[in-house]
């Protein structure tokens, strides 16, 4: 059978795109491999990956993007990956892409692996990642162009390289039809076995690697070829004479060992230790008994130490604990240490003794091994070598460590080396990362490392160009580790070194035969060439499979048990129990059956028949049939819940923060026309002090040219005005009015004036602003009117509204109404000239000299300006004197009365909460004026009218923020009917955050949205899934309650347009009718019939806006009840509906035989219908009979939503009016997993829950001893300082969830079932903050200093230190505890206490 040629269209013929700095060879091997599959067979150093590179140039023409087709590049290890991914890079200017398994590849979809190949052209990866990709089918095999194999002779038995060939390439090509790749393999050896005796084995082995990959070998036609571009080490054998340490001292120390091992053996029996963790231990301790006796009998007792010492220590975390028990850790690490203290006791000590004092001396005394003292004197050998770059090759691990050890206790001294150690993955020590591989290996090649012990991985992998000399200090394994190892000495004249113990003849003969093993190769590669491929046998790929039609996906019997714990390790668990299908083989009957976990949805048992050999395969495949059959595995062969994760973090990537229009309510904005009149809509704005009238307040008349939306209901608030109290706002509708264009022009100027004058004090600004009353035609402006009214009546009050007198009018024969009947009519002389008296009363004046603008009140008939005037220093003077000396203005009328005047009132935000409220405010004071230095602003104009305007900015920020959340409401209410109104206050509540600093904010609204939302997803996912596990239930709640999804849902529905999420700011307050101010308006469609308009754009995160939309829900949970909230969010896009749809439940079962159903009856008050739903509440993971089909998760799923919901619920309406956040802390300090497993064993239910965990059942008899010591009158709060097992908070849920579903999913009588076990409740006066939460508060209030928590973990126990130093004084508490927030929770209470008790912080209480 001939290689396969890459299908090409007629009309592409391949040619070759060499580098111009290419060799003879590589060009004649890119030839090669462009006419067929081909292997290139050259020695390491040789230039493989060039001609690789040469031969994806090729193709790349069909490679370019938008091309669907690929080119992948498989290197055996993680190191390869970036090495090759950067040699493409560097050489082409296709686009790579390089994977590898920590980057999460396990859990991608076919979309995302779509978009790799999409994104990219080459694809760089480790073998098992096609394998997975090719299995799954999101990436097939016809997409690929060329395949390229580095380091191919690991092609064989079940490796990914082999099982891509076996199960995808040979099944393909049989098929005529079939597009397949281009397979290139690189290789410095075709055989990775131990060799051959005969050149015909040999050949037979290459054979059988062209065959599994479908190519034919290239090799050059003599090692003279090459040797004209790369130099070949020179081999050397060292044979050394093997000595044996002492006897006496051997059998000693392994005497010593072995009772050590049996001391630490007996410490496992006595611990608590599971029967999984104390085996895990004994065969841990097994193995460094065994590595501890072979360094000693290899190595000898120094280095043996050195081992001891090494694994002893606790920051060398060399160990790959994984989930090893802490206890079990202890007892390890304790036996290194032993180990090391019983070689240490027969090792010279003192100040003169050294390990390399006197090296032969310390070898026949038995500290080194002979093996050693050979290489320490190869290795001085070379002391006046120039530059030595050494790589040590060892087999394992520990004598890496150990010779690094050494070499760097002997070398520096004698030569200036330096040595370090590299190594790779093993199951039990903890592989170097690949950065310090890479920074060691870099360091080598600056010379600042000169020797590397290393293990097989730079045999093949790092690229390590700059090694003069290679040791084989053990022996080959295979013909490719040696032909590898000695490929690494690529300098000139440079030397391999193989070490071998004199007499051990057949490793001597092995290291020969591999000598010759490299020109056999070729020649038989050479003489064969001509030879097709064969075809596989039929056992290699035929063997049984499952295949998805609609995808394409694959599993294989050698590859059904790996995907079966795939599916198994995704379904839930706990600390107490892993998921793992339970496998029976009766070799007699040659069968198996198989069971998989309570989670999963196939409870029958799973029995098959066939070879004993491949039985676990065939049960495992049978059982991968099943689960995809009823989609628990997926059309591309992934569990489920992979596939909906990856849903959820493609959400939570999409919206990080969201940037949209800031609306402002359309009924304030027009667009400017020339008409000679328009309409008005008039509401009056009343305002009335709760407890303060020292001055009337008028009302305000507000005029839209659009009627509010929310006028169906009276609309009140109140404002906190300083010293004054509350004040009360209500705004009620009025009538319509129409208005001429001149007097719109004259409210406008009047209403501009006023807040001008209010807000900025600067004549200047307001002469601006009036020249800019009059807006473009046609522009979408602020556009409304707010007048005095008459009284308190819905009358326009047009005298005051033309008290304008700014910036000039004539005054001489201006008067009041009233004037003409009053004795004191006179003239005044101001700045503006003779004005009438009455002019000056309840008028605006500004004053020159200062720059200030006061209140005129009346005069002051009994003062002039020849009155004293009392001054701070004491003394008195006249007025006339005080003008002359202060402001150098001479009185020319000193006999005219003075003016009672006021400051101008400040304007506050009124809406804040927590305003900082001055004692004395300035504007009470009143002041002395001669109306000649006063200049007639306006007039009539009260103290009163402008008091009341300083409050309206504050009145109509919050007018807009409801008439907003008004038009939110109706946007809501044109698509449902709803028979309940929702309060328009409560709706704004919802849309405003804690940034705005008012009164009220979204918290509590928040807590109770979310509750609900959780509740009502889950019921809907616990009826629609009957078979889904919890885990799958938790991710597809996400998809619908997470923040991303929430946001995304709110995006849709324009919601974040309504968020307010800052402070009211004054300062960017637009008054209506001032166009100086560049605030013109965009139009924003929300639907077909609604719309905004929109000045700014707004930055809020996806959190936030989240929260409102739980908040909103809250809101109509709280005003309309559960189908006002289910209304609002089906038009989110939440369809969720409560009718009851009958659930079947075939769970045939003798309840009182497993649970006593009587009493657990009579604890809960409640009687089942069903009492498999109790059985399955109190059935954890771990209990696995056929008789209990499920465990309590999916009713825990359930019952946490339930709880959390007629908890909060109760919290929310029991005690209304609490302040934002109260409700939040009282949810938290009765719905938590602590209070709940309290409960449970308060009420003695951990008794009776079905487990089979011995950890489990220690732990909960540990928590039950310590509950008791507590002897706690509730189970709310954070008095609890012990860990309790998850488990039994679980109960309490599940039992919740329980008593739910048979009582037709009733949440009261759930909830009255429950009650009682929780009692007593929490209340806002038994409420206590949380020790950590109340720390921080105290110590941010009172200024004290908070040190950072020392934290640190021991034997699995987590110390926590908290400290705070208060007036001088140091508080700290050190606690421990197996969970780190218990911990801190303690420390953190004592150091509250502390405080508290401290005299010195009395004083501050």
């Amino acid at each position: 059978m001939e290689p396969t040629d890459v299908a090409v269209s007629e009309d592409q013929q391949l040619s070759a795109d060499p580098l111009p700095f290419a060799r003879s060879y590589q060009l004649e091997a890119l030839e090669t491999a462009l006419k067929q599959n081909t292997i290139v067979y050259l020695e390491t150093g040789s230039g493989k990956t060039l001609i690789a590179i040469m031969l994806l140039r090729s193709y790349a023409y069909l490679l370019r993007k938008p091309s669907p087709y690929i080119a992948v590049f498989l290197v055996p290890t993680v190191v390869l990956v970036t090495q090759q991914g950067d040699a493409l890079m560097l050489h082409t200017d296709l686009k790579v892409g390089k994977y590898w398994g920590e980057m999460g590849v396990d859990y991608w979809d076919a979309s995302t692996w779509q978009q790799q190949v999409d994104d990219h052209e080459v694809l760089v990866m480790t073998p098992a990642i096609l394998l997975a990709a090719l299995r799954h089918s999101f990436l097939q095999i016809d997409m690929i162009k060329v395949i390229i194999f580095d380091e191919c002779h690991n092609a064989r038995g079940k490796h990914p390289y082999a099982s891509i060939m076996v199960e995808f390439y040979h099944h393909q090509l049989t098929h005529e039809s079939a597009q397949l790749p281009r397979i290139f393999g690189m290789t410095a050896s075709p055989i990775k076995s131990k060799g051959a005796s005969t050149a015909h084995s040999y050949w037979q082995k290459i054979h059988d690697l062209e065959n599994l990959m479908n190519s034919k070998v290239y090799t050059c036609s003599s090692e003279s070829v090459l040797a004209e571009y790369i130099p070949f080490s020179n081999p050397k054998l060292k044979i050394y004479e093997h000595e044996d340490i002492p006897c006496s001292l051997f059998n000693t120390l392994a005497h010593d060992l072995e009772r050590l091992k049996e001391k630490h053996e007996c410490s496992i029996s006595k611990s608590n230790l599971s029967a999984m963790s104390a085996g895990s231990a004994r065969r841990r301790l097994s193995k460094l008994h065994m590595a501890f006796l072979f360094c000693l009998s290899e190595m000898g007792v120094w280095l043996a130490f050195k081992a001891a010492e090494f694994l002893s220590f606790e920051e060398n975390d060399f160990f790959s604990w994984g989930e090893f028990d802490a206890c079990a850790q202890t007892i390890v690490r304790d036996f290194s240490l032993g180990a090391s203290k019983i070689f240490s006791a027969r090792l010279p000590s003192g100040p003169h003794w050294s390990i390399g004092g006197d090296i032969q001396a310390n070898a026949d005394a038995g500290y080194l091994s002979s093996k050693v003292n050979c290489l320490l004197e190869s290795l001085l050998e070379y002391r006046d070598q120039k530059d030595l770059r050494c790589i040590i090759f060892v087999e394992r691990i520990v004598t890496a460590i150990v010779l690094r050890s050494l070499l760097n206790e002997l070398l520096p001294e004698r030569s200036g080396w330096r040595t370090e150690y590299t190594a790779g993955h093993v199951s039990v020590l903890q592989s170097q990362s690949r950065k310090s591989q890479n920074k060691i290996v870099e360091e080598f090649r600056k010379g600042l490392v000169n020797i590397i012990v290393a293990t097989s991985i730079l045999e093949e992998g790092l690229d390590v160009q700059s090694c003069n000399l290679v040791i084989r200090f053990d022996p080959s394994a295979t013909v490719c580790s040696f032909i590898q190892s000695r490929g690494r000495a690529r300098m000139q004249n440079s030397d391999f070194l193989l070490m071998v113990r004199d007499g051990d003849d057949p490793t001597l003969t092995r290291m020969q035969n591999y000598m010759a093993s490299g020109e056999i190769m070729r020649q038989e590669s050479l003489r064969h060439a001509s030879i097709p491929c064969s075809p596989l046998d039929d056992e290699l790929y035929d063997e049984p499979c499952y295949k998805v039609e609609s995808t394409g996906a694959v599993v294989t019997l050698s590859s059904s048990v790996s995907l079966l714990y795939f599916y198994c390790s995704r379904l839930p668990s706990d600390g107490y129990f892993k998921p793992n299908p339970r496998c029976v083989i009766d070799k007699e009957t040659e069968t198996c059956t198989l069971q998989l976990p309570k989670s999963s949805p196939l409870q029958g048992i799973i029995s098959v028949q066939g070879k004993r050999k491949i039985l676990k395969q065939l049960a495992c495949l049978e059982a991968c049939k099943q689960l995809h059959r009823v989609g628990a595995l997926t059309d591309n062969l992934v569990p489920d819940i992979v596939e909906e994760e990856i849903i959820n973090k493609e959400l939570e990537c999409q919206i990080q923060t969201v940037e949209e229009s800031k609306y402002f309510p359309p009924e304030l904005v027009s667009h400017c026309s020339n008409d000679s009149e328009a309409v008005y809509y008039c509401y009056l704005v009343e305002m009335q002090h709760a407890s303060y009238n020292d001055f009337e307040l008028h009302g305000i008349i507000l005029a839209v040219r659009t009627r509010l939306k929310c006028d169906d209901e009276i609309l009140a608030f109140d404002l906190d005005v300083d010293r004054r109290g509350l004040l009360q706002v209500q705004l009620n509708y009025s009538k319509v009015v129409t208005l001429t264009a001149e007097e719109i022009r004259r409210c406008q100027r009047f209403q501009v004036s006023v807040f001008r004058i209010l807000l900025d004090r600067d004549l200047s600004i307001l002469q601006d602003a009036l020249g800019a009353v009059q807006s473009p035609i046609g522009s979408a402006v602020s556009d409304y009117l707010l007048l005095p009214s008459l009284g308190s009546t819905p009358e326009i009050n047009w005298k005051c509204v033309n008290s304008l007198l700014f910036p000039s009018q004539a005054l001489g024969d201006k008067h009041m109404d009233w004037c003409s009947t009053q004795d004191r009519k006179r003239s005044v002389n101001t700045k503006n000239g003779l004005v009438c008296s009455c002019m000056l009363e309840n008028s605006l004046v500004f004053t020159p000299h200062n720059g200030y603008i006061y209140c005129v009140t009346g005069f002051l008939d009994k003062l002039d300006c020849n009155s004293l005037l009392g001054m701070r220093t004491g003394e008195s003077i006249t007025y006339i004197e005080y003008y002359k000396k202060r402001h150098g203005i001479n009185i020319c009328f000193e006999e005219e009365p003075l003016l009672r005047g006021k400051h101008i009132c400040k304007v506050h935000n009124y809406l804040q909460r927590s305003r900082t409220q001055k004692a004395k405010d300035s504007t009470d004071s009143s002041v002395e004026l001669p109306p000649e230095i006063c200049s007639l602003i306006m007039s009539p104009l009260s103290i009163s009218t402008l008091n009341t305007y300083s409050y309206v900015p504050s009145i109509m920020h919050r007018i807009e923020s409801l008439v907003m959340a008004s038009n939110l409401k109706r946007m809501h209410l044109d698509h449902c009917t709803l028979n309940v109104p929702i309060p328009t206050a409560t709706i704004l509540e919802a849309m405003t955050t804690k940034k705005c600093l008012e009164k009220f904010h979204l918290e509590s609204l928040e807590t109770l949205g979310d509750s609900f939302l959780k509740y009502a997803a889950s019921i809907k996912l616990f009826k629609t899934y009957e078979n889904h596990h919890e885990g799958l239930l938790t991710v597809k709640k996400t998809q619908i309650i997470s923040n991303a999804a929430l946001c995304k849902l709110g995006c849709a529905r324009k919601i974040p347009g309504f968020i307010r999420n800052e402070p009211f700011d004054l300062k960017a307050w637009i008054i209506p009718g001032d166009n100086s101010q560049v605030h013109s308006f965009d139009e924003v469609l929300l639907t077909s019939s609604d719309k905004m308009y929109s000045r700014v754009k707004q930055k809020i995160r996806s959190k936030r806006v989240a929260d409102v939309v739980e908040a909103l829900i809250g809101a109509y949970l709280s005003s309309g009840g559960e189908v006002a909230a289910l209304s609002f969010m089906k038009w989110l896009g939440v369809d969720i509906n409560f009718v009851d749809a009958p659930m079947s439940r075939h769970f045939p079962m003798n309840a009182e035989k497993l649970v006593n159903v009587r009493y657990l009856e009579s604890l809960l008050h409640y009687k089942f219908n069903d009492p498999s739903l109790l059985v399955e509440a109190l059935t954890h993971g771990s209990y696995m009979i056929p008789e209990i089909p499920r465990c309590y998760q999916r009713l825990e799923f359930l019952g946490d939503a339930v709880l959390d919901y007629v908890v909060t619920a109760h919290l929310y309406f029991k005690y209304p009016g609490l302040t934002p956040g109260l409700i939040t802390d009282l949810r938290s300090a009765s719905v938590n997993n602590e209070c709940y497993a309290q409960s449970a064993v308060k009420a003695g239910l951990h008794k009776h829950i079905l487990h089979a965990s011995q950890d489990l059942q220690r732990q909960i008899c540990s928590t039950v001893e310590d509950f008791d010591k507590l002897n706690l009158d509730s189970t709310f709060g954070w008095e609890a300082e012990t860990t309790f097992p998850k488990v039994l908070g679980d109960v309490i849920e599940s039992l919740g969830g329980a008593i739910f579903v048979d009582s037709g999913f009733d949440k009261e009588t759930t909830f009255q079932c429950i009650r009682p076990l929780l009692e007593p409740l929490v209340t806002p006066q038994t409420l206590k903050p949380h020790p950590v939460r109340e720390l921080s508060e105290l110590c941010d209030q009172k200024g004290y200093i908070r040190k950072k928590d020392v934290v640190s973990r021991e034997n699995g126990i987590a110390y926590i230190t908290v400290e705070v130093e208060a007036n001088g004084v140091v508080h700290k508490s050190t606690c421990s505890g197996r969970d780190k927030l218990i911990a801190k929770k303690v420390a953190s209470k004592n150091v509250l206490k502390s405080l508290k008790e401290c005299p010195s912080n009395a004083t501050e209480q």
